[in-house]
């Protein structure tokens, strides 16, 4: 599958970045991984696949709007 780069917030080519799959729509986010134990002793139902990424509202927000 194809991934379609969308933006970014950074200045410098760095994190974070959000990218589309293109045969499915689905978004993808490259960001800091979140590490801090008390944010994540908060998080629900996480599957052992699953990472956490921290992300600018604004990424999400100029690059994702809610149509």
């Amino acid at each position: 599958m194809a991934l379609r780069f969308l933006g970014t917030t950074s200045d410098h080519g760095n994190c974070p970045t959000l990218y589309e799959i293109e045969e499915t729509g689905d978004l993808v986010v490259q960001g800091d991984l979140l590490t801090d134990p008390q944010h994540l002793a908060q998080l629900r139902d996480v599957k052992g696949s699953e990472t956490f990424v921290v992300v600018p509202r604004e990424l999400l927000t100029r690059y994702a709007p809610k149509e």
